[in-house]
Formats: C-alpha cells, sequence, structure tokens
C-alpha cells in the first residue's frame, strides 16, 4: 500500500489538505481514529456555534417586545433539545467530510496512525489489529486537547473541559469558567443566556487577553450587562468536588474567596496531541511541546511534515487548514509564498462578536511606529441601531508615515464577517486613504470600517 501522501489525523487541517493533495494528483490517505473533521466540525468550531445560535434565538425572543414583537406565553428554552441541534449541525457537516473523502479519491483508514522510519505508518485499528502503509510525504496534523492544569483536574462531570460543555445531561444552575479566551467566552455567553449564573475567572487583567484593551474593555462592559460576573487578575488555588457541586478556592486582588456552583469549566487553553504518535521513533524534533518545522511545514526529519495545532503557530481551524494547502503545493513544486503569520484574523462568536488581525495598539507602539487611531462606535451606525445591537465600535491602526494599516479590532454583532475585508487589504497593502474612498454601502455594519478608517485621518462624517 504505498502513497504520494499520508496524513495522520482528519480535522480541518488533516481533511483540508488531503483535497488539495488529491487535486494536485498525489495518491492520498488519510488516518482518523475517531471521526472525520476532527475536533472541529465534531468537538469546536461548528457545533459550538450551533449552541451559540440558538442561545441568541433565545435572546431575541426574550426581547422581542423592543423590537414591536408580543410573544405570548413564558418563553422558555429546551437545553436538551439544543443540545441535540448542536450533535445534528456537527454529524451533518461530518458526513459532508466522508462524502468530500469520496469525491477526491481519498483513501480514509480508520485507527490510531503512528510514525516510523522509512516514510511508514503503523495503524492500530479499533479491534487491535495492526497495519503499516508507506509514502513519500507524511504529515501530522493530530490536533490539540484541553489542557489541564494541576489543580484543576476534570473530571468529566463536576469539572469539565470543552467536550462536556457541549453536551451537559442537564443545564446547571450556576457555572465557573476557568479562562476567558475564545472558548471560555463562548461558553460564558451561551450558558448566562440560557439562564445558568455564570462566573468567568482569569489570571491576567483583561478578558480576552490577546485583543486590544478597549476591545476586551468592551467585552466585560456587555457581559456584565446579561449578569455575568468577571474576576479578573485571580486565579483558581483549588476545586472541592466532594459534596452536590463545587466548592471553588479562587485568590483575587482582595483575598481568596470561595465561589459555589453546579460545574466548573476549564477553558485554560490546549495542548498539543503529539504523545505515542512516533516522534521519537522517528526522532522529529519537538520544543514545549510543539513540533519544530520550516516555512514548509518540513521537520527535521525529510519526508515528515507537520501542520494545524501540533505547532507553535496561531491554533486556528483557517491556519491549519492554510498551512496543509501551503505545505502539498510546495511538495508538488509549485510556486508558493510562505503564509504571514502576521495577517492572521482571530474571531469569537460570543454576542456581540470579536475579531481581530494585526497589530494591537500597545504591540504597534511598542514596536516602534508613530501611529493614527481611528475608532467608529457602533452606536452611530444606522445599520447597527436599527438591528438593535449598537454595543461595540471598529479600530483602525495606521502606520502614520506610509498609510500602512497595522490592525484592526472589532467588537460587535455581525464583525466575524466583517474582518476579511481587512485581511483582503493587509495582503494587498492597501493604505487607510485607499479605505476611505472605497465606498461601502449603506445602511451597513460594515460603513464602520471605512468610517474608522476617516476618523484616523479627522475626515469622519458621522461622529
Amino acid at each position: 500500500m504505498n502513497y504520494d501522501v499520508i496524513i495522520i489525523g482528519s480535522g480541518p487541517g488533516g481533511y483540508v489538505t488531503a483535497i488539495r493533495a488529491s487535486q494536485l494528483g498525489m495518491k492520498t490517505a488519510i488516518v482518523e481514529k475517531a471521526e472525520l473533521g476532527g475536533v472541529c466540525l465534531n468537538w469546536g468550531c461548528i457545533p459550538t456555534k450551533a449552541l451559540l445560535k440558538s442561545a441568541q434565538v433565545f435572546e431575541y425572543l426574550k426581547h422581542a417586545g423592543d423590537y414591536g414583537i408580543t410573544v405570548s406565553g413564558e418563553t422558555k428554552a429546551d437545553f436538551n433539545a439544543v443540545v441535540k441541534r448542536s450533535r445534528d449541525v456537527a454529524g451533518g457537516m461530518s458526513k459532508g467530510v466522508q462524502f468530500l473523502m469520496k469525491k477526491n479519491k481519498i483513501e480514509v483508514i480508520a485507527g490510531t496512525g503512528k510514525v516510523k522510519p522509512g516514510k511508514k505508518v503503523e495503524i492500530t485499528g479499533a479491534d487491535g489489529k495492526v497495519q503499516t502503509i508507506e509514502a513519500k510525504h507524511i504529515i501530522i496534523a493530530t490536533g490539540a486537547r484541553s489542557r489541564e492544569l494541576p489543580n484543576l483536574k476534570q473530571d468529566g462531570k463536576k469539572v469539565i473541559g470543552y467536550r462536556e460543555a457541549m453536551t451537559l445531561p442537564t443545564q446547571p444552575k450556576s457555572m465557573v469558567v476557568v479562562g476567558s479566551g475564545a472558548i471560555g467566552v463562548e461558553f460564558a455567553y451561551f450558558y448566562a443566556t440560557m439562564g445558568t449564573k455564570v462566573t468567568i475567572v482569569e489570571f491576567l487583567p483583561n478578558i480576552v487577553p490577546v485583543e486590544d484593551e478597549e476591545v476586551s474593555k468592551q467585552l466585560e462592559k456587555s457581559f456584565k450587562k446579561i449578569g455575568i460576573d468577571i474576576m479578573t487578575e485571580a486565579s483558581v488555588e483549588s476545586v472541592d468536588t466532594s459534596g452536590a457541586g463545587c466548592k471553588v478556592s479562587v485568590k483575587a486582588k482582595d483575598g481568596v474567596k470561595t465561589l459555589e456552583a453546579d460545574i466548573v469549566l476549564s477553558a485554560v487553553g490546549i495542548q498539543a496531541n503529539i504523545e505515542n504518535i512516533g516522534l521519537e521513533d522517528v526522532g522529529i524534533a519537538t520544543d514545549k511541546g510543539r513540533i519544530i518545522v520550516n516555512k514548509w511545514y518540513e521537520t527535521n526529519i525529510p519526508g515528515y511534515y507537520a501542520i494545524g495545532d501540533v505547532l507553535p503557530t496561531q491554533a486556528l481551524a483557517h491556519v491549519a487548514s492554510a498551512e496543509g494547502i501551503t505545505c502539498v503545493e510546495k511538495i508538488s513544486g509549485m510556486h508558493v509564498e510562505p503564509i504571514d503569520y502576521k495577517n492572521i484574523p482571530g474571531c469569537t462568536y460570543c454576542q456581540p462578536e470579536v475579531a481581530s488581525v494585526g497589530y494591537t495598539e500597545k504591540a504597534a507602539k511598542e514596536a516602534g511606529y508613530e501611529i493614527k487611531v481611528g475608532k467608529f462606535p457602533f452606536s452611530a451606525s444606522g445599520k447597527a441601531k436599527a438591528g438593535g445591537a449598537s454595543d461595540g465600535f471598529v479600530k483602525l491602526i495606521f502606520d502614520a508615515k506610509y498609510g500602512e494599516l497595522l490592525g484592526a479590532h472589532m467588537v460587535g454583532a455581525n464583525v466575524t464577517e466583517m474582518i476579511a475585508e481587512i485581511v483582503a487589504a493587509r495582503k494587498l497593502e492597501t493604505t487607510g486613504h485607499e479605505i476611505i474612498k472605497a465606498v461601502h454601502p449603506h445602511p451597513t455594519m460594515s460603513e464602520a470600517v471605512m468610517e474608522a478608517a476617516a476618523a484616523a485621518y479627522g475626515e469622519v462624517i458621522h461622529l
């Protein structure tokens, strides 16, 4: 069984890579120990967005009167039905990947893959049977899992990770969310909107700490409006699960406090799946729990590559896909450009949404740029006001000398759909004045991009 390419893992890195390799004429196999589509399609990106949409619909119904709509009777959320819809959406997407594998003549081999010397992969099936296949090129795309802290061990029942948070049998009355990255704030919004009392505990001074500070402050303000308690500069010391619920000991700025909750959700990041996949057998180098690769994703051992969350690059589905495509296009002999990791958009899908790319204001100053900053609030946007979603803003950062667009930071409704304009603009080296002169449609949320650019240059109209 000889192939041109074998890919271990079928997440958005692995399956996209397999399809592109097949398109380029390579005989391709993909090895998957669980569901096709990996964590993203089955337990991450897609099912969480289904949960968040249900929460958003519930929120609309609760505030129907604000839109002149009368909803008779009590508005209730069926938690189990919401979870079932999410699982159905994930199941449908996984079947879609199965179809794509057949369409592109990619052989799918079920089992746990382990790289071996001589460009071989050993696969152990669920029945314990072992087979070995080989290829000219082997790509590791095994992804990552929820990271566990020593003092926050997950038991899957009271102290849980993101997987369990998507399929709880009953809705908890209260929850402590530890960590306020994308996973933490998305689940905090979902559960709070569904009626759970939520407290976020964040070790750093701001929630969503990788974002621009103004974005973090706005999201904190919006979250507090819907009843989420937020503790920043705080750490969980221990969790006592011996009783009916959890007693969470939190070291805060003003001393140690005990929080009581039904569930503790650990959302403190992810850990790469690099154990027991044969790296040591082959001699593939790692550093700080990640695989080391060059700009074309080849490891220190020729013929072995790695993409996605096993690398020290941004742990995002679209990054894994882009890395895989770049990797196999380079293998095929195409002329390709290395990925510009400074132009990778990040999106968080709570309400209001958060989207960003490039330098924050603080990082731009630290990098030595003299900057111009333009900010346009959605409270001044006709479309946002008409839609009842006026929280948030668009903030753009430009190099004062050349007009280069250094970064964009958005918080508000639908901003995850708006950030791609900025990614394309930065790729094309668009200047501030070019954005101002690019006529944006009215009324739209995206007008705020044009207005924010105008604000940076003292030309804003609607402020």
